[in-house]
């Protein structure tokens, strides 16, 4: 079960309420991943726009929906609305492990301490889906999708240092679907002059 405190519940509903969309569904969404946390995405919805999959969470006032790819991993989760010295704004306390296989642990703290640092710098992140049979299955996000550099980065950085380092892992496989970069950091047409983060 997924629960919103009151004080969340307060404050979703109030903004909703003032910016005229108080007939509207919030929607929860697990968008990425560290080492350590997940990354969420919170968004107000047309009740009739829910994806396939989304499943319903009674709870309260709030019509809530957990997005169908995230559900599993927001189970016994709490929104909460925390206003205090150290923190303002909304809190997920999750209790569910973003890794339980302590390879894909090792690879993703790889990914976060020495890789996603440089990538970032161009507007862009790596993930790890999973590791298996001596394969490491990644993609790659925001302006490293459909950048010109991609391949470099991955080749000369991303497979270089994570093999260096986890010498279980013979392959590294890049899922990402790049022809769908809207924002790459470089053109295509641009690599003549460009450089990857990590080269």
């Amino acid at each position: 079960m997924f629960t919103i405190t009151e004080a969340a519940q307060e404050k979703i509903l109030a903004r909703m309420e003032a910016e005229g969309k108080a007939d509207r569904t919030l929607r929860i969404r697990i968008v990425g991943w560290t080492a350590d946390d997940y990354q969420y995405r919170l968004e107000v919805i047309p009740a009739d726009a829910r994806d396939e999959g989304d499943v319903e969470v009674s709870n309260g006032r709030l019509p809530l929906l957990l997005a169908g790819d995230s559900a599993e991993k927001l189970k016994g989760a709490t929104l909460d609305f925390v206003e205090s010295a150290q923190q303002h704004g909304f809190s997920i306390d999750n209790p569910n492990p973003v890794w339980t296989d302590p390879l894909e642990l090792k690879i993703q703290r790889i990914l976060d301490q020495k890789i996603n640092p440089g990538v970032g710098m161009h507007g862009g992140q790596v993930r790890l889906l999973k590791a298996e049979d001596g394969v490491a299955y990644i993609s790659f996000g925001g302006g490293c999708v459909g950048c010109g550099m991609s391949n470099v980065t991955l080749k000369q950085g991303v497979d270089r240092m994570i093999r260096e380092e986890v010498p279980e892992i013979t392959q590294i496989v890049d899922t990402t679907d790049h022809a769908s970069g809207t924002n790459p950091y470089y053109q295509p047409s641009e690599t003549a002059e460009a450089e990857s983060p990590l080269a």
